[in-house]
């Protein structure tokens, strides 16, 4: 599989600090973004725990194999993903009983492998994944968030979601509790085939269509910064981190 990818992350111009980090490992193919909470230390410590265990996990599983009670290759590469996260939020959160300086902290997270035509997607929290296809962009991550629930029950809609003042509060992330619900999916990929993935820094500034007309008309370094550059432009409230990935051959 031959990808071609670009990951860059800002400050923004509203924070004093960065607390997201993010991980291009292009011998995995694994693709990581984690939006850190809980000042300076602490968030910036969670999302580097989160970014460093997924790719930690997942090297030593390929590395050693994995004993799961299946020998499906797919859900084998599903487990290897998810059981990388949910170590990660146990990380977190005993750094944070042991250390009380780290106490409330956590991160979100979302994270891309690419295995043998396939893309495996996991997320926690409100950072988030897009496909591009043929042109035509998606998400296709759930938010863990209060806004996003309200959205589902028709509560409010996406507009009056932007301005919510509730719209950061997120319902799950790592660290916060000893073990977390990982949110798995599988999707073929396909040559042209372009994955974003972007914590709340971007995606609360910059509209699906602009990010689907970057990726259209630029290579992936050029779509990120672009992108980077449109979320500061427009107040860059909070850090701002992107991950682009193009498929140019899925086998």
């Amino acid at each position: 599989m031959k990808i071609v990818s670009c990951g860059i992350t800002d400050v923004g111009l509203k924070r004093g600090h960065n607390e997201d980090n993010y991980l291009i490992n292009e011998e995995l193919n694994l693709y990581v973004v984690a939006d850190g909470m809980g000042g300076h230390a602490g968030g910036e410590y969670a999302s580097a725990i989160a970014v460093n265990t997924c790719e930690e996990v997942v090297t030593s599983l390929e590395a050693e194999g994995v004993s799961i009670d299946t020998d499906d290759p797919v859900e084998i590469t599903r487990h290897k993903l998810s059981q990388s996260i949910r170590l990660a939020g146990r990380r977190i959160f005993e750094k944070a009983k042991e250390q009380p300086e780290y106490h409330g902290m956590g991160t979100t997270v979302v994270a891309v492998l690419m295995r043998q035509t396939n893309a495996y997607i996991a997320h926690v929290g409100d950072s988030r994944v897009y496909l591009m296809r043929e042109g035509e962009i998606s998400q296709v991550t759930e938010d863990h968030s209060l806004i996003a629930e309200k959205i589902r029950h028709g509560l409010i809609t996406p507009e009056e979601a932007k301005n919510h003042k509730m719209r950061n509060v997120i319902t799950r992330s790592l660290g916060y509790q000893e073990d977390v619900e990982v949110d798995m999916s599988v999707r073929a990929v396909r040559r042209g085939d372009h994955f974003l993935l972007c914590s709340d820094g971007l995606s609360g500034l910059v509209e699906d269509e602009e990010m689907q007309k970057a990726m259209l008309e630029m290579r992936p370094q050029a779509a990120a910064r672009m992108l980077v550059e449109l979320a500061c432009e427009r107040g860059g409230d909070d850090n701002i981190t992107v991950v682009v990935a193009r498929v140019e051959d899925p086998g």
